[in-house]
């Protein structure tokens, strides 16, 4: 079967209002959309700053199901490093470099919008490279995840000069938290981002060694000898370096520079893994000076559990129905509703229940 008849037999598998939409299967469920050329010379003007690039980089993960994403940068005169390695759907060896081009997507009928805005056009990653010195998937096994490198030079794509202050938790007078203020860096970018989705993924920050050190502790928790460097997921894959040559190598091959003497010293574990990025904010609650609260947070943890929770639907719902049985009786005491459905919020290490109050 010839490719256009490929194409045709694939768009008339498609409802008639998707298949307007299609201009080229690419096959392994990606897929080129039709974007007027108009939205073509926008996408160029979507990355505006670094901090732009790192917040569609996180989307692009999220957006392939990752549960757990590890960003570690750099700066290097005016270039500005960003590694984000991620456990979500991977990329297809053949559409590595493709993916880069205006319009690939594999999310033809799930496009997104969050605080930022839509996501799913196809045009994220091509605006970063259009910005970018270097992009590129630099490492990725199907199912498993995958790593993407990007630099950028400063003098051309900028970044906030204020790179090391990192922003606070705010608890608001409602109850819900909020990042607070001070300068949109990459910390708060990311901060942000990791409060916004903190039930769907975990996401880590923190230098590229740091990055290296998270991920050999997350790759020596999952993967055994049976494991290799070519099929083990990119994000575990320095956890079966033994050796500090082998964990240079290995780093090298996923965009991270390190010095045999870090590599011997992620080995000894005087380099611990990174904590979850929120986890090492301060917290203060609206009102009080964010300055004034100087709580020491985890930076990183030498025994951290990288082992996500993800709880199947019908479990969830036999554990909400036995914890509304259980409240009732609270409810009927205090003269509060009953009838009221529990909000179940899974953590890296917790499980969150909230009933709302409704008073009789």
């Amino acid at each position: 079967m010839s490719d256009s008849e490929k194409l045709a037999a694939f768009l008339d598998s498609l409802p008639a209002g998707t298949r307007l939409r299609v201009e080229d299967d690419l096959g392994d469920g990606f897929v080129r959309l039709r974007v007027s050329e108009a939205e073509r010379r926008q996408a160029r003007q979507d990355i505006r700053c670094v901090e732009d690039a790192v917040i569609e980089m996180l989307r692009n993960a999220r957006d392939a199901h990752a549960r757990t994403i590890i960003v570690g940068t750099s700066r290097s005169g005016s270039v500005r490093r960003i590694v984000v390695a991620d456990d979500g759907d991977g990329v297809p060896e053949r559409l590595r470099d493709r993916i880069f081009e205006p319009r690939v997507t594999s999310k033809l009928n799930s496009m997104i919008m969050d605080d930022w805005g839509v996501h799913g056009r196809g045009m994220a990653l091509y605006s970063i490279r259009e910005n970018a010195a270097r992009a590129e998937c630099i490492a990725s096994v199907e199912g498993k995840g995958s790593i993407f490198l990007v630099e950028f030079d400063c003098s051309k794509t900028p970044e906030k000069s204020d790179q090391s202050t990192p922003p606070s938790l705010v608890k608001q007078s409602d109850g819900t938290w909020a990042v607070g203020s001070g300068p949109h860096n990459i910390l708060k970018c990311a901060s942000e981002f990791a409060l916004a989705n903190r039930d769907v993924c975990t996401t880590y920050l923190g230098s590229l060694i740091d990055c290296a050190a998270t991920m050999h502790a997350f790759g020596r928790q999952f993967l055994g000898a049976a494991d290799s460097a070519k099929t083990a997921a990119p994000i575990k894959r320095l956890g079966l370096m033994r050796d500090a040559a082998s964990l240079v190598d290995g780093a090298q091959a996923l965009g991270i520079d390190m010095s045999t003497r870090s590599a011997h010293r992620i080995l000894a574990g005087e380099i611990a893994p990174l904590a979850p990025l929120l986890e090492t904010l301060d917290r203060v609650r609206e009102g009080e000076l964010e300055s004034t609260k100087k709580a020491a947070r985890p930076a990183s943890s030498t025994n951290r559990d990288f082992r996500g929770l993800k709880i199947a639907t019908d479990d969830l719902e036999s554990f909400s129905s036995a914890l509304k049985k259980a409240y009732a009786e609270l409810a009927e005491s205090y003269y509060l509703e009953a009838d009221v459905k529990p909000s179940i919020r899974i953590s890296g290490d917790s499980v969150h229940v909230v009933f709302p109050l409704s008073k009789l």
